[in-house]
């Protein structure tokens, strides 16, 4: 075992000292030895279970002959983070959290890993530890939120709380209702209800297989997650036994498959950066065609929000991801899985209990799957929106130019009704390198669906957006204006053109004009002086690459 490195020969002793200083007996020195890289917070709500959840991963652990240690792991919640400097933090935080595993499970050279997690950047942050590591790993999310309720209707974070501040904005609710709705839009534990990035990334790791069978849509407060959680605990061990490391599952059709099942649900365009970063540390090349190519041929069968009106509960209740393997089995790749069973086995032996919430290949919700790759000339290297959150309108759509280079300029104009029908929002100097931190766009986003104005506004960003963005939002943008990219170049007033069916996103002016004004870029004032962010965007490459550390 691994293990026995810090725990066999006489040279070992003082190891096995500070071993025993642990509390751990002499009879479970032989033991495989397993890591529990556990993201439990206060302050996240899809983490503040998790206690919980340790104990039962622990028990399992112990009742298949392992021996469990604990470690932390950070997190930071993206909707608290959201609208202000601490989202700049996030999408770094991703690859803190990979390096810190690495380190703590190379150092004490552990057998193989549980990783507890469940939100955005945590969870593509444990895989991708998972899959530099090359061990044996397993997953578990906590699992989503239920929906709350408020004068009789369900609710949810993102239309309910960040959609709600346009609304009121706009005079369309009251304080007393805004005050009502934030007090009910989260009433339990869990990942916010929707198809948001951490219920996104929790699906694409079941269908990565490195997660138990019905993991992912199993909500946080339901006992079933406990089970599920010893499951896990027990799972590792025999793992070990068997020498399944991670990359034994992490193969290329993995990620095809993973790929599929996202299209199918219309996930978060997040996982376009998180899927390719964790298959680069697998070292499987994805390029970013892949993504266009693979939705263009996957029906969208799952309309959860923020783009439909189901919940995850829903999707839980119909049969979860299994029952989505099983609508999506000819179009998957055979390959294993952390259960032991190959992915098809579970398709095959997966129920569907709801035929509306997932919907038949034939009877699809969209022909087209979640995302869209956009390429022109003012994303040379592409852009991504999620074509099954725009409404048929707006698919195709030309307008004029406003530009922001930050996005709480863009926020504060669209709360002071400057932006108007037909305007397309630029804004810029957002992304990986020059946030730092390529910052989600939710509170400028919702702010526009909750004035009314989705179906008359595009934006445009080389940032990205919350998987609770919905409306012709195009994220991404390759190369971003911090690299001297076109969308630096745009000015107040230029025409652009979206035109998401032919995968286009235009510019309208002339190869000539636009290279000239490239050429005339001034660099951007440095924003970051010192600190983990000044190191960050000197090695962050840029989205097209999923935001990789270089």
């Amino acid at each position: 075992m691994r293990s026995d490195t810090v725990k066999k020969g006489i040279e070992r002793t003082p190891h096995r000292a500070l071993l025993y200083a642990t509390g751990i007996p002499k009879s479970q020195m032989n033991k495989p030895f397993i890591g529990v890289a556990t993201s439990f917070t206060d302050i996240i709500p899809g983490h503040i279970s998790m206690g919980e959840l340790e104990r039962f991963i622990e028990k399992g652990i112990h009742t298949r002959g392992g021996y469990p240690f604990f470690f932390g792991i950070p997190g930071i919640c993206d909707g608290i983070a959201m609208g202000h400097k601490g989202m700049k933090y996030s999408l770094p935080s991703r690859e803190l959290i990979a390096d810190i595993i690495e380190c703590i499970v190379e150092a004490h050279q552990f057998d193989g890993i549980v990783l507890l997690t469940n939100c955005d950047k945590i969870t593509p942050g444990m895989l991708m530890a998972a899959a530099r590591l090359d061990i044996p790993a397993i997953v578990l999310t906590a699992g989503p939120m239920l929906g709350g309720f408020y004068k009789g209707q369900r609710r949810n974070l993102t239309s309910d709380t960040f959609e709600a501040v346009g609304k009121f904005k706009k005079g369309l609710l009251t304080q007393e209702d805004l005050e009502g709705l934030e007090m009910c839009a989260c009433p339990t534990a869990g990942s916010c209800q929707g198809m948001y990035t951490a219920n996104t990334m929790a699906c694409v790791t079941e269908a990565l297989g490195m997660s138990l069978p019905g993991v992912a849509a199993t909500p946080a407060v339901m006992s079933e997650k406990r089970r599920l959680a010893f499951e896990t605990g027990f799972k590792i061990v025999e793992l070990i036994k068997n020498k399944v490391n991670a990359r034994k599952i992490l193969t290329k059709e993995a990620f095809y498959n993973a790929i599929t099942v996202d299209m199918a649900l219309g996930g978060s365009t997040n996982t376009v950066l998180h899927i390719k970063a964790i298959a680069n540390e697998a070292g499987v090349e994805l390029p970013l065609e892949v993504f266009d190519e693979i939705s263009r041929k996957t029906p969208h069968i799952v309309n959860i929000i923020p783009s439909g009106e189901h919940y995850m509960e829903d999707l839980y209740r119909a049969g979860g991801i299994p029952a989505v393997l099983k609508r999506l089995k000819d179009k998957l790749y055979s390959n294993p899985t952390v259960s032991g069973m190959d992915i098809k086995e579970i398709a095959k032996k997966a129920e569907i209990f709801d035929e509306n919430v997932i919907r038949s290949l034939k009877n699809a919700y969209h022909k087209e799957g979640g995302i869209a790759v956009l390429k022109g000339n003012l994303a040379p290297d592409g852009a991504i929106v999620k074509q099954t959150a725009v409404s048929e309108k707006m698919l195709k759509f030309e307008g004029i130019a406003r530009c922001f280079d930050s996005e709480e300029d863009a926020m504060k104009a669209i709360l002071e009704g400057k932006i108007q029908k037909g305007d397309v929002i630029i804004i810029r100097y957002e992304g990986p390198a020059g946030g730092p931190g390529m910052r989600e766009m939710l509170s400028p986003t919702s702010a526009i669906t909750g004035m009314g104005l989705n179906e008359a506004v595009a934006l445009i960003t080389d940032g990205r957006f919350s998987g609770g963005t919905r409306g012709p939002c195009i994220g991404h943008v390759s190369p971003e204006a911090a690299k001297g990219g076109p969308i630096a170049a745009v000015k107040n007033g230029d025409k652009i053109l979206i035109d998401i069916p032919k995968r286009k996103l235009e510019l309208k002016i002339t190869k000539e004009e636009l290279n000239k004004r490239i050429k005339s870029l001034k660099p951007p004032k440095d924003k970051i002086k010192g600190g983990y962010l000044s190191k960050y965007r000197k090695m962050v490459s840029s989205a097209d690459k999923g935001a990789i550390m270089e």
